[in-house]
């Protein structure tokens, strides 16, 4: 990847390269090919998606134990803990390895455990990754990595120090597990319809978890503590629908184009829906421009009560594929040529694929390596986000060498902090 790797200055402390190289193989590789030694598991992060994590997880292997559990606050990790409970002893954590608070990654991370499951609100994505891999723990990285230019090379420089340890990344852009949609993107990547002429791809949803018009903090609760409560409408936290949301789309637009850096994006965007406190965008309409005059378009909206629809439209010299979840395909002339048919056997559940890849992998004694492919797709979400947050025109090598940082890097809940105010086109910048 073309891209720098200085690193977030908040990590600049972490342990150098050659102490990393002298921690040796991780533990996991205890528990590979031919064995059934127990793989210690832990959260950080117990909200819906941690919780389904968690459950496939213990899916994937017979012998995984849910070790230690972290979330900001207790409630979430006592629904998330009650709801696996069915799943007998493999998922009881006992209370001396339950851990809250904004730092209870690092009580966690020092449990014992040989793989983690990041699923926390984005902004934290990047020290919990560092974090990883300087104690030589595999890791499952929900999407999306960073929230801004300064995380994007923090997770670059941690993403480095894996590979120099050895350890597995397994990333959380989902559908790209998905049979259907993997033979569908598989068709397209071939040539097997010809050169992709275009892309449209939508996530047109409703709001998730707005806060209220009136929302106000609580009185005695710190601006941090409520922010992160209310995590997915503050960009520092979350940032922005696009990101959070819709970078699957942007993902499948970048897998279409064969993973192939773009040159620049273009966009619009705002929040005109929504009048809450929390300074994300509820709509984005984002071009990206590719070699050889190619634009690729990604339409994203979280308002309540307009038309909603998820589908994936890449237009090809010799047929349109339309996805995800069943797939097909129609000629020029609008006629159905391909359809996706599940496979006998085959598991459908992409979010169980993801485990049962990484498990299996660790079983084995092989390396799943994720960590590039999270970059890059982060990078490119973000590009989009820029460009309509500035209203200007925006390059790979602009996004690249922001120095853009949404939030203080050590912060508490009790602190007084104001994210910044909402991005004006034409006035905002990358720093």
């Amino acid at each position: 990847m073309n891209i720098p790797t200085t690193r977030r200055q908040v990590l600049k402390t972490a342990t150098a390269a050659g102490t990393l190289a002298a921690m040796g193989m991780p533990h996991i590789a205890n528990a590979q090919a031919g064995n059934n030694d127990t793989i210690k598991v832990g959260i950080i992060g117990c909200g819906g998606r941690g919780s389904g994590a968690i459950v496939q997880a213990l899916k994937a292997d017979p012998n995984v134990k849910v070790w230690a559990a972290g979330d900001a606050f207790q409630a979430p990790m006592d629904r998330c803990l009650k709801n696996i409970a069915s799943l007998g002893e493999r998922a009881i954590v006992p209370p001396e390895r339950q851990f809250t608070g904004i730092d209870c990654y690092k009580e966690v991370m020092d449990s014992g455990i040989d793989v983690v499951l990041l699923t926390a609100a984005p902004g934290f994505r990047p020290r919990h990754i560092a974090a990883a891999v300087e104690k030589g723990i595999h890791m499952f990285v929900e999407k999306p990595m960073a929230v801004d230019p300064a995380g994007l090379r923090s997770v670059l420089e941690s993403v480095k120090k894996a590979k120099e340890k050895n350890l597995s990344i397994q990333h959380g852009f989902c559908w790209r597990f998905h049979p259907a949609v993997k033979e569908a993107y598989g068709k397209i990547t071939s040539g097997e319809y010809g050169r992709v002429k275009a892309v449209w791809g939508t996530y047109l949803a409703s709001p998730v978890r707005p806060l209220a018009n009136d929302a106000k903090k609580p009185e005695g609760m710190g601006d941090v503590e409520w922010q992160v409560a209310n995590w997915i409408n503050f960009d520092w936290l979350s940032g922005g629908a696009l990101l959070e949301q819709a970078i699957h789309t942007t993902d499948k637009v970048a897998w279409a184009m064969n993973d192939a850096q773009p040159i620049a994006a273009i966009g619009t965007g705002g929040k005109v829906g929504r009048t809450d406190p929390g300074n994300v965008y509820d709509h984005h309409n984002v071009a990206y421009e590719y070699a050889d005059d190619v634009f690729c378009h990604v339409s994203q909206r979280q308002i309540q009560g307009v038309h909603n629809e998820v589908i994936d439209r890449v237009t090809c010299e010799e047929a349109t594929v339309f996805g995800p979840g069943r797939c097909y395909a129609k000629d020029v002339a609008g006629k159905m040529i391909w359809r996706s048919k599940p496979k006998p056997g085959e598991v459908q559940d992409m979010y169980q694929v993801e485990h049962n890849e990484l498990f299996a992998a660790l079983r084995a004694g092989k390396r799943i390596d994720g960590g590039d492919h999270m970059i890059r797709s982060t990078a490119h979400c973000l590009l989009g986000a820029y460009a309509a947050q500035t209203g200007k025109k925006v390059t790979w090598d602009d996004l690249w060498g922001s120095e853009l940082d949404l939030a203080p890097d050590h912060l508490k809940f009790s602190d007084d902090f104001q994210p910044q105010s909402m991005p004006i086109p034409g006035q905002f910048t990358l720093a």
